[in-house]
């Protein structure tokens, strides 16, 4: 194989993106990703006809990144309803955005979710966020997400019955002990646009960046088990040979190959899905979980926002549980049925378990400290860079910032030194 100018290893959202820059600003690239799939955590899984995305997913319309990486419009996006169901004390409870849901709002005013203090408090947050700039949420002061809710005076019981499960189902991390800078970024870009899944899946998002490089620059199925200066070694023994490498993959591999001896914590989930025939709410809405009790944390229905999740006629439900649980699948299945059929009936008994997906290493843990994500180093030699998650946020938006700032900072630093040679 020739020499190429840069190898880029993994083609998750960040490693996908950084090759895009790196194409654009005119440098040939090797694209190597060690599995059968593009996408890394973000993809779609055709299965009995059904499209199961790879855990419980969705876009942000608000990101900047998002708004600048992709054809938003292409990708057919399918929006939530602004809001959510809370499950406890027997029944739901709805908690609307009045900004895009007036009417819904106002009946938001007196749900038993939190004090009407509360509501008043949140419209604060979100108008304190809105106008604040990306820098300026992650250069304040820091502390944990439940401290910093706490500080703004919100009552035990919002805290407990919307930010508690509201945010496990975004950071996986029930005890909201994640970056308060973590927490205010990602409640800016909910505030800001809407939630949204394209209509064939997640799976359009890393598939329609592949479709904007060259032909034949992705190679899959191709594993880096070494890399030096001048290039990388394949897990097959062949040697790829490059200028520079720029290392996009998961936290584990990237430890592995950089040769780091501290590999970043990661949080887990577990995503349950089913087929059925009718489906448990009549809404596109996240349902969530605040009993305090059951595996159950959220619950949504994407053919309620696209068809094409499923066959036609029947639901396809998604159910997630914070965690990796310690039972077999079997158990944890049972458990989700029998705490669905307290909320649901007997319907769900003729819910069709289709597939169970336990992502062990699903986010980076997001404990303080948590820096500005874009202040973080992509250089770690003057061949080598480092971009995604495992040295920036996640998200899709900082997947793809870290991408592209990975390129970017790799084409000044060879065109300066092409500069002063």
């Amino acid at each position: 194989m020739d020499k190429t100018d840069v190898i880029v290893i993994g083609a998750g959202l960040a490693g996908l993106n950084c090759a895009r820059e790196l194409v654009r600003r005119g440098r040939s690239v090797r694209l190597l990703e060690a599995t059968a799939t593009i996408g890394g955590r973000i993809g779609t899984e055709l299965h009995q006809g059904y499209r199961l995305d790879r855990g419980f997913q969705a876009l942000q319309t608000a990101y900047p990144e998002a708004r600048s990486a992709l054809d938003l419009s292409a990708l057919d996006l399918r929006a939530f309803v602004p809001g959510a169901l809370i499950r406890f004390e027997g029944r739901f409870h709805r908690l609307a955005d009045p900004w895009r849901q007036p009417l819904a709002g106002l009946a938001t005013l007196f749900s038993p979710v939190g004090t009407l203090a509360d509501k008043w408090r949140m419209a604060m947050l979100r108008r304190q966020l809105l106008s604040a700039g990306i820098d300026q949420i992650y250069d304040r002061p820091e502390t944990t997400a439940d401290a910093r809710l706490r500080e703004l005076g919100f009552s035990d019981a919002i805290i407990d019955r919307f930010f508690r499960p509201f945010l496990a189902g975004v950071f996986f991390d029930p005890t909201l002990s994640v970056s308060s800078r973590a927490f205010e970024f990602c409640f800016r870009a909910f505030a800001a646009g809407d939630t949204a899944v394209p209509a064939t899946g997640m799976g359009a998002i890393p598939a329609q960046l592949l479709a904007a490089l060259p032909a034949g620059i992705l190679r899959t199925n191709a594993r880096v088990t070494g890399l030096s200066e001048g290039g990388v070694t394949l897990e097959s023994g062949e040697r790829v040979s490059a200028g520079a490498i720029v290392v996009a993959t998961e936290g584990v591999a990237t430890a592995r190959l950089l040769g780091d001896k501290v590999v970043p914590g990661t949080r887990g989930t577990t995503c349950l899905y089913f087929a059925a025939a009718a489906p448990p709410v009549d809404e596109p809405i996240l349902v969530l979980n605040a009993t305090g009790h059951g595996p159950v944390n959220c619950l949504v229905v994407p053919t309620l926002l696209s068809r094409d999740y499923a066959p036609a006629g029947d639901s396809l439900i998604a159910v997630s549980v914070a965690g990796i649980p310690a039972d077999d699948d079997v158990i944890v299945e049972a458990a989700v049925r029998a705490q669905m059929r307290d909320w649901f009936g007997a319907a769900v008994d003729g819910w069709r378990h289709l597939k169970t997906f336990r992502i062990p290493d699903a986010l980076p843990l997001q404990i303080p400290p948590v820096d500005n994500p874009r202040y973080r180093t992509r250089r770690r030699a003057d061949w080598l860079y480092v971009c995604g998650d495992y040295c920036n946020a996640p998200t899709i938006n900082w997947a793809l910032y870290s991408g592209r700032s990975a390129a970017e900072a790799l084409v000044a630093d060879s065109d300066l030194r092409q500069a002063i040679a």
